[in-house]
């Protein structure tokens, strides 16, 4: 295999501040790498100074392919007013773009003067035969097709692109992107804003894809169907590990461990040593002033005189071996600040804290929701899936009040208390501080509001800056510091880790597996809702409403058993149960000694019955 770019001790200073340093990385043809590390560790400053769009501060990029065979997308990019969707995924291939642009030109022209539409048409002739030479057509076609393959239809491309969804945009990007055909595809968080079925387009697309590549994601499924190896980023260098995320997380517990056990082990041997120093220390000053005393006889003075070198000798051969064991000491583990984060109600102790009474739900003539009916008790974690736009948020707009049904009733128990956590993070106090926020509490003191605002990974700098200006994942732990102080006891939360690192949002989890209250959930991190959810609501965005009452892994085992077994689930659990009963009827004939011949003409008529109900069911399915 070919080597496409190597990284060789790529550091990178940002605004005085050290951001990587040591970073050596080959890229090989075929691998699928997953860049991965905390917010604010330079993935993306990485990425842009590989693909040539910035400078390292030290080191040097040797690409061996051409950037013309590279392809990036960028997380964040400015598009000129106006652009359809069309446009945009046109505008990806820079080379045929501009042709079609010319052609585009010169036809315009040609509406013109007779001796400007002479001379547009001199000029359309080379233009045309040089885009169709160059693939412009099937380029064109590519295109086309590659965004209805990825979910936007014919209808969609005439729109405005700054009007689309932050999923929508990210589709006409990778569709434009893929088109291209790049040998080295760059990606920079493909997954955000996009639903499950689009995800699992993508992965599927980037698993049987040919080329290269590189790609950032805080979606830990993502990377796991899709990297070959998960390159971690950290100040000190780049560490590179074989397979997916799981694979990561193995290697890195199977380190730690290894590391600590080698710690412990200096450590003892660390003891010993200068328990060994100390003791010969001792026995040299007790043999030298034994044989600064000895007058008697001579040879007894030589005797204490050879014993008390002899200590020395054996005293700087350990004082020798501990400076070999310092130098060699992997130190203790030095573990990256974790966010603390614990979730408590109130102790409500009611049953039933929200009810759907058939409620249905429509903007105008678009119906979202209809008959919708369902409970949720304490202890409930029900997530809420669907494709964009099918619904997700408005559901938990009506069940948190801010919306009312079109038909039907959503009940609230008057004792609940609801800790809302929007996507938009709308309701934090943006003109304040972060410390402000918290010195409103009732007996709040400022060591207190420190030592939280360090638990949620705000450093001393960081306490004084208003909440309007933090990050996109700063007022995402700004909003969970919220929900710590609310006492919750139904916890509404739409995207909580849409900005949040992996580390980050598995601590999350934790807290929210921990939670006693219940909880109603929006997600499209399908491991978050893998590890939270006991129950599945799912939205089509056409009225249907379908309650799965399980884990998200026995909704994906019961629709494997509905693809091994054709027909509903009404009729496989019809099956099941003749199946049992035929088997049933069988052996108590057997048990009795009777042969087909000699049983019962009533055990016969029902054995008969129950086999032609089986073979009708076979041939429905």
């Amino acid at each position: 295999m070919r080597t496409w770019m190597i990284g060789r001790e790529l550091a990178k200073e940002w605004n005085g501040r050290l951001l990587f340093e040591k970073v050596n990385l080959e890229v090989i043809e075929g691998e699928r790498l997953a860049l991965f590390g905390r917010n604010g560790c330079g993935k993306t400053t990485l990425l842009r100074i590989l693909a040539g769009m910035e400078e390292a501060t030290e080191g040097k990029v040797e690409r061996l392919l051409p950037l013309e065979e590279w392809g990036m997308m960028k997380q964040h990019e400015e598009i000129p007013e106006g652009l359809t969707a069309l446009e945009r995924a046109y505008q990806e291939n820079d080379r045929l773009h501009g042709l079609k642009s010319q052609l585009e030109s010169l036809t315009h022209r040609m509406n013109g003067s007779e001796a400007e539409a002479q001379e547009a048409l001199e000029a359309y002739g080379a233009a045309f035969e040089a885009y169709e030479s160059q693939g412009g057509f099937d380029w064109e076609h590519e295109v086309e097709q590659q965004l209805r393959r990825i979910g936007i239809p014919q209808e969609t491309w005439d729109q405005p692109y700054a009007s689309l969804s932050g999923g929508q945009k990210t589709r006409v990007r990778l569709a434009a992107l893929l088109a291209k055909s790049p040998k080295l595809l760059i990606l920079d968080e493909p997954t955000n804003h996009l639903d499950e079925e689009s995800l699992h387009g993508l992965e599927e697309y980037l698993k049987t894809y040919t080329g290269t590549l590189l790609f950032v994601s805080h979606d830990r499924q993502f990377i796991d169907e899709v990297a070959t190896a998960v390159c971690e980023l950290n100040p000190d260098g780049i560490q590179k590990y074989p397979g997916g995320y799981s694979d990561y997380k193995a290697h890195k517990e199977r380190e730690l461990r290894e590391h600590e056990a080698l710690h412990k082990k200096q450590e003892q041997q660390r003891k010993a040593l200068e328990e060994s120093i100390r003791n010969y220390q001792q026995w040299f000053l007790q043999a030298h002033n034994a044989a600064t005393h000895q007058n008697e006889v001579k040879i007894t003075q030589s005797f204490y005189k050879a014993k008390a070198k002899k200590n020395v000798s054996r005293y700087h051969a350990k004082q020798k071996q501990l400076e070999r064991l310092d130098a060699e000491s992997v130190g203790s583990v030095r573990k990256a600040p974790q966010l603390k984060m614990n979730l408590e109600d109130e102790g409500f102790e009611a049953r039933t804290l929200l009810r759907f009474e058939h409620v249905d739900f429509a903007y105008g003539e678009h119906e979202i929701l209809r008959d919708a009916h369902f409970q949720l008790n304490r202890g409930d974690r029900l997530a809420v899936r669907g494709p964009n736009g099918s619904g997700k948020t408005t559901m938990l707009r009506l069940a948190t009040g801010k919306l009312e049904p079109t038909d039907g009733d959503v009940q609230l128990h008057p004792g609940v208390k609801i800790g809302y956590f929007s996507q938009e993070l709308e309701g934090l106090p943006v003109d304040k501080t972060l410390l402000d926020t918290l010195l409103e509490l009732p007996n709040m003191t400022q060591t207190e509001a420190r030592t939280i605002l360090g638990c949620f990974l705000f450093p001393r700098e960081d306490v004084f800056k208003t909440i309007g200006n933090l990050s996109m994942g700063e007022k995402c732990r700004a909003a969970f510091i919220r929900l710590y102080f609310g006492g919750a006891n139904l916890l509404v939360l739409d995207e909580p880790n849409n900005y949040l690192d992996i580390d980050t949002r598995e601590v999350m989890e934790s807290a929210l597996m921990r939670y006693q209250g219940a909880l109603l959930l929006v997600s499209h991190d399908r491991m978050l809702v893998r590890k939270a959810a006991n129950r599945i609501v799912e939205l089509d965005g056409k009225g249907g409403f379908l309650l799965f009452e399980g884990s998200l892994e026995e909704q994906e085992e019961n629709r494997k058993l509905q693809a091994k077994m054709p027909g509903g689930r009404e009729e496989n659990e019809r099956r099941l149960m003749l199946e049992l009963k035929l088997a049933e009827l069988l052996r108590g004939e057997a048990e009795d000694g009777n042969s087909p011949v000699t049983m019962k003409p009533e055990a016969l008529a029902e054995i008969r019955e129950l086999k032609r109900e089986l073979m009708a069911l076979a041939g429905k399915g």
